[in-house]
C-alpha cells in the first residue's frame, strides 16, 4: 500500500489511486519488445531517432508511434534539433528494476529474492495477526 493510502481517508485513497494510475500507465508504456530495447540504449546516453529506427529495425512511423507513448508516460524526454530529434531516458531508474526482474529470473529454483531494504521495517498485518515469519 501507498504512503498516501495508509494516511487513510478519502484524499490519501485518491492520491493512492492516482500514483497506481501514473505506475500503470508507465508499465503499459514499457510492454512492447521494442520500446524495451529503445529504453535499454538510452541508458547509454541520449540517441538520435535514426538511431533508435536502426536499432528495433522498424520503419519510421513505428517507432515514432513507439517513442510517443514513452514520452507521453513520462518515461523518455524528446528535443528537436534542426531536423533531428534526440531522445534520453527522464526515469533512469526504470533500469534498476529490470536488474531486480533479471536477478529474479536467473535462477529458475528461486522462489523469490530477498532485496535488502534497511529503511523498511518487517510488514505487519493490518487486521491485527502477527506478522508471517520470513523463511
Amino acid at each position: 500500500m501507498s504512503k498516501a493510502a495508509a494516511r487513510g481517508g478519502e484524499e490519501g485513497r485518491a492520491k493512492a489511486r492516482r500514483l497506481f494510475e501514473r505506475r500503470t500507465k508507465v508499465m503499459k508504456a514499457l510492454a512492447h519488445p521494442s520500446r524495451l530495447a529503445m529504453v535499454d540504449a538510452l541508458a547509454g546516453g541520449e540517441r538520435c531517432v535514426c538511431d533508435l529506427q536502426a536499432l528495433v529495425g522498424a520503419d519510421m512511423s513505428t517507432v515514432s508511434k513507439h517513442l510517443s507513448l514513452l514520452r507521453e508516460a513520462g518515461v523518455v524526454l524528446s528535443e528537436k534539433r534542426g531536423q533531428q530529434v534526440w531522445y534520453r531516458l527522464r526515469v533512469p531508474c526504470l533500469l534498476e528494476f529490470f536488474s531486480c526482474v533479471d536477478a529474479v529470473f536467473a535462477d529458475p529454483d528461486a522462489e523469490r529474492v530477498d532485496v535488502v531494504r534497511p529503511d523498511r521495517a518487517a510488514p505487519a498485518c493490518r487486521t491485527g495477526c502477527a506478522p508471517a515469519a520470513r523463511p
